[in-house]
């Protein structure tokens, strides 16, 4: 079954380009000699994205492979303006970053719900001749033409916006652990990669407050090198405000695991390094008291440890104290606001790109305008004006 959770789409993008200005002398009964009166041609419609919080994937664009703002409408005679074209507004969810598919280069960034950002700027009408008109050049036999179209292939690329993420190996208890402090339903079973796509859920606490949960599918180690599910769903964890390290109780060494995960981490974005970090030691039914006891001392001091399990609700409502601390906690707040402020995107690198397009399906040829739509369009400059016939 084909899954309703789409975070990676690749779209040919084209603005629409400048109305050509009129070239026409004014000739009526009783007035042989009216001068010029060409209009304006008019602009071309823009594409811009707009975030929108009643979006939370990119399942509408999957199929939407083309989308072209309008052309600006031609000049006419009696200085009439040629029409303006209608600007493309593509409505994505909050967390969206688009880079060329070209290139690989980073474009922007939507990250609040009504955000817009220009991405191609439609072209500028041309002057009609008369515009041109002067003392010494009273019909004036030259319009411009308008500005050309802008046209981008690019890839959009969805990074969920959550306080709390979950890193852990495949089989942690990251969706058990989901599932039993909210109303999220995440697949459950007894073998690795359960998890095939990312899900969020909603965790109450105390006086009515909340903060928001992402489970995110399995890390392995050499996932920064592209093992395993590698890259797809690593993204998802840059946007959290914190960092909830999840390891299995039965594992012969929990801080080994931990500080795999940690360089998993850091060689996919060293500045994930950055962010707040608690570690839950889960499936503690199957360990003792004196056993959690004697883990405890072999665990980092510096490092927030909590013992649960999600099955028998040991520990959840510690872990959700915890986590609260951690999320209000002055310096992870102004953490929080540094990160909005300077958060840095890093271009594609190259020598994967070819191969994360493939993983995502988006390795064929995108057709980029179709037959209906091909127009002779003139090779012009701006201000090189041509006579018209």
């Amino acid at each position: 079954m084909e899954s309703n959770f789409v975070d990676y789409v690749k779209i040919y993008c084209r603005s629409g380009k400048g109305g050509k200005g009129s070239m026409h002398l004014r000739h009526v009964k009783y007035n042989p000699n009216g001068g010029p009166d060409g209009g304006d041609g008019g602009k071309g419609g823009s594409v811009i994205l707009r975030g929108n919080h009643n979006y939370w994937t990119l399942l509408h664009l999957k199929y939407e492979r083309h989308i072209f703002a309008e052309h600006g409408g031609n000049g006419g005679k009696d200085k009439c303006h040629g029409t303006d074209g209608k600007d493309v507004y593509i409505d994505v969810p909050c967390g969206t970053v688009v880079y060329n598919a070209e290139t690989g280069k980073y474009v922007c960034d939507v990250t609040y719900d009504g955000q817009e950002v220009l991405l191609l700027k439609g072209g500028r009408g041309g002057l009609g001749n008369f515009q041109f008109r002067t003392a010494t050049n009273q019909a004036p036999r030259y319009a411009q033409p308008g500005e050309p179209m802008q046209e981008m292939t690019i890839i959009l690329e969805l990074k969920l916006l959550a306080d709390v993420g979950l890193v852990g190996f495949p089989n942690a208890g990251k969706s058990t652990l989901v599932s039993a402090l909210s109303n999220a339903r995440p697949k459950i079973a007894n073998y690795p990669f359960t998890t095939m796509e990312p899900s969020l859920g909603i965790v109450g606490y105390r006086d009515n407050k909340s903060f928001v949960m992402a489970d995110i599918p399995g890390i392995i180690e050499g996932a920064s090198e592209g093992k395993g599910l590698g890259l797809r769903f690593l993204r998802h964890i840059e946007r959290n405000s914190l960092l909830l390290f999840m390891v299995p109780g039965d594992t012969d060494d929990i801080k080994r695991e931990y500080e795999i995960l940690l360089n998993e981490l850091a060689q996919f974005n060293p500045e994930l390094l950055d962010k707040h970090r608690v570690l839950a030691v889960t499936k503690c039914d199957l360990l003792d008291e004196e056993l959690i006891e004697m883990l405890k001392e072999t665990l980092p001091e510096d490092l927030p440890v909590v013992f649960i399990s999600a099955v028998t609700d040991y520990g959840l409502e510690e872990l959700k104290d915890v986590l609260w601390r951690e999320l209000n906690a002055e310096s992870n707040k102004l953490a929080t606001v540094i990160a909005e402020d300077s958060l840095v995107h890093r271009d594609k690198d190259l020598s994967r790109f070819a191969q994360e397009l493939a993983d995502e399906g988006e390795d064929e040829d995108i057709e980029y305008i179709d037959d209906e739509d091909i127009e002779d369009i003139e090779d012009l400059e701006d201000f090189k004006y041509q006579d018209e016939e």
